[in-house]
């Protein structure tokens, strides 16, 4: 048998702000402590939160620390067990069958067991992450756009860290993915899944964290355009929004007016450059309509 190949975990809560901020990821202790429990209790983390605060970011922040494999399922509605976990290779199953007509030898017992041998499986992520030699990040992204049944198939990967095929059978984990579940929560994912994982809400960062985060990611603004930025972002927050910016879009706001040269947030420049922070007219024309001029004042005041 192929030896597994480990590699050591964080040891403490603070091991875990380290190895993130090596990557760039800055992340609070309530966050840290929840990753650090999923790891060392082997359990799966549920993160909820508003798009764009760092949800997916993470799962692919920690597979670089560790130096080990991200598999990712982006959900989406229709998504089934083919396009997640495994399908057959029905075009060599096809192959099998003609080669065995014409051979003149079907041994239908031995070609049935053939047809759903181990080989002819295609191998989806989830399938995947229980099939590799070193524990991968098992990302399932966005699980809130999959369709409810999906949740019930993930019971068993989840608690047994395990899919079983009718065909063939049980495939148990070489070594137990970590895996990281995210939800924007347009829908509510049912509670059988979610006692099988450890929880946390991941929500706007406050001013300083926006900072250092923005810093790390938009490197080139002066200090003033970079506090400017996370205050405007912060303030507009606060107004009643469609869809309110994240730190994703504060960091592309931020590479946007750098691309431009500017270097300190003016009327004309953020009117120009809202469609990078917002992504709904209505929002958009809320801002143009008086509440960016407000919020500039604000900030000169």
């Amino acid at each position: 048998m192929t030896e597994v190949t480990p590699f050591a975990l964080p040891e403490s809560v603070d091991a875990v702000i380290s190895l993130l901020a090596a990557e760039n990821y800055v992340c609070d202790r309530q966050l840290a402590t929840a990753l650090f429990l999923s790891l060392k209790l082997s359990r799966p983390l549920f993160l909820e939160g508003e798009p764009g605060v760092g949800k997916t970011e993470l799962a692919k922040t920690l597979a670089r620390g560790l130096n080990t494999a991200l598999l990712r399922v982006q959900c989406y509605e229709g998504l089934d067990v083919a396009q997640t976990a495994y399908e057959w290779n029905v075009a060599r199953q096809m192959m099998e069958i003609r080669l065995a007509e014409a051979a003149h030898e079907v041994d239908r017992e031995r070609l049935a067991q053939s047809l759903y041998s181990r080989s002819m499986l295609i191998e989806r992520p989830l399938l995947q992450a229980l099939t590799q030699m070193r524990s991968p990040v098992l990302l399932i992204d966005e699980l809130d756009r999959a369709d409810e049944p999906f949740d019930a198939f993930l019971l068993e990967v989840l608690a047994e860290s395990q899919i079983t095929i009718p065909e063939f059978g049980t495939v148990r984990a070489v070594a137990a993915p970590i895996t990281i579940i995210t939800s924007n929560r347009t829908r509510e994912i049912h509670d059988a899944l979610k006692r099988r994982c450890l929880y946390h809400w991941v929500d706007f960062p406050d001013v300083a964290r926006e900072l250092d985060i923005v810093r790390r990611k938009a490197p080139g603004a002066s200090e003033r355009l970079y506090t400017q930025v996370v205050e405007f972002v912060q303030r507009m927050r606060t107004l009643d929004l469609f869809k309110a910016p994240g730190v994703a879009e504060a960091i592309d706001w931020t590479n946007a007016l750098l691309a431009l040269n500017a270097i300190r947030l003016d009327p004309a420049t953020v009117q120009d450059t809202l469609g990078v922070l917002l992504k709904y007219q209505d929002d958009i024309a809320k801002l143009r309509a008086g509440d960016a001029a407000k919020i500039l004042d604000e900030l000169r005041g």
